[in-house]
């Protein structure tokens, strides 16, 4: 099958998508600072997994922009996320991830607090006259679990109801998870991160598409039948399935993970041994399930041309020889393809920039850029301008669109 053949779409309609974002939101800070307040507060984010939080007092922290989410293990052995704030003079309480023992403790004045969030204790409480510990406690921030995967919610939607639950934005796609057992996995590695010098939205837009894929990671392209299309819910969650060739591929990598895929996957059922799926949620992460091991990465900006790109694996217990290596070798292959992604979308970061660019028709293959730009439309108003606007205009636009 030729290039051209592959990326044929099968919609009858030829007429391109129209074009979504202006160039000039790609780099503009204060069009970053209302997508943080619109877009990225109200949104559902992964924080980590059910295993990175197991025992009561073990605690995993998420650094978003400039809220900081902390999750925590009670001694219940309930989940709870909270501000990792101090209620006292607004003092980080806890960094990265780890364990701490029966209280939160401030490392500023000491205020300590319960693994349930309450305040227990304040250093030199009689100075603090008519302190009420009970209206101190941490402040509470939404919290759920989908297939062991922690999620959680700065600020809920406009909407009454809140907004739609993970399982509800995730819909009957969560049951392709399923069988993967996901909640007894455990962490393989220590977590990934990378800093990138894009606007967030360029990583997402690449992530978003699979029409790259032949061009742009010549590696899956040799070793995978790749589905360009996918499939898109109405919340905008979106998947697609590629499977193993029999073909062994040219490169080294490549052709032992097909080798060895069939003696390290032979507990499998089904197609799974040989299937590769790839999710994407708005408005920022990935979920990848591979037949060995499955990862999911988050695009977090940290700047207008700036993001970080986070990355945690995990797998089932498995010692087997086999198993290791075939772990290894996905590693090799995953980390030339984020390698690429790197490149491509530094590439776009520069091309954006040029003198009077305006962004080309989409391909059908390209629908989940199409509607990650939509919601960006309709969370900011201000993105449908074609010009860069004058400073505080984009607030102006922002005040009197939700003041309506």
């Amino acid at each position: 099958m030729s290039y051209d053949e592959e990326l044929k779409p099968e919609a009858e309609n030829d007429t391109p998508l129209r074009a979504g974002l202006p160039a000039w939101t790609y780099g503009n800070a204060e069009m970053l600072e209302l997508e943080y307040q619109r877009v990225l507060l109200p949104s559902w984010q992964i924080a980590c997994h059910v295993s990175d939080v197991a025992a009561p007092g073990s605690y995993f922290t998420l650094q978003l922009m400039r809220d900081s989410i902390l999750i925590v293990r009670d001694e219940t052995g309930a989940l709870r996320a909270f501000q990792n704030v101090c209620r006292h003079r607004a003092s980080k309480l806890l960094e990265g991830e780890g364990r701490c023992k029966k209280r939160i403790i401030c490392p500023y004045h000491g205020w300590n607090y319960r693994l349930d969030g309450r305040l227990a204790a304040v250093p030199s409480e009689a100075s603090f006259p008519g302190l009420v510990k009970e209206d101190h406690g941490l402040r509470q921030v939404d919290l759920e679990v989908l297939h062991g995967f922690i999620f959680v919610r700065v600020a809920a939607a406009d909407d009454p109801e809140g907004g739609p639950s993970v399982a509800d934005i995730w819909g009957d796609f969560a049951k392709l998870l399923a069988p993967y057992d996901i909640p007894s996995m455990e962490r393989l590695e220590e977590s990934w991160e990378d800093i990138w010098e894009v606007n967030w939205k360029v990583a997402i837009d690449n992530n978003l598409e699979n029409y790259h894929i032949p061009i742009g990671h010549p590696g899956y392209h040799r070793m995978l039948d790749n589905d360009l299309l996918g499939e898109a819910n109405a919340h905008g969650v979106a998947y697609s399935i590629s499977r193993m060739k029999d073909r062994p591929s040219s490169n080294w990598s490549e052709r032992h993970y097909q080798a060895l895929s069939g003696k390290a996957l032979s507990h499998l059922s089904g197609e799974r041994a040989k299937r590769w799926m790839f999710f994407s949620m708005p408005p920022n992460l990935g979920i990848d399930v591979y037949p060995d091991c499955v990862d999911f990465f988050q695009i977090l900006p940290l700047g207008p041309k700036r993001s970080k790109v986070r990355t945690l694996v995990y797998g089932h217990a498995d010692s087997r020889r086999e198993m290791r290596a075939l772990r290894y070798l996905n590693g090799r292959i995953n980390g030339q393809v984020a390698a690429e992604d790197f490149q491509l979308c530094h590439r776009v970061q520069q091309g954006l920039g040029s003198h009077g660019y305006e962004l080309g028709p989409l391909s059908e293959y390209e629908t989940s850029v199409r509607h990650f730009h939509d919601l960006i439309h309709e969370a900011v108003p201000g993105s449908r301008l074609p010009e860069p606007p004058a400073p505080g205009e984009l607030a102006k636009l922002d005040r009197e669109h939700y003041q309506d």
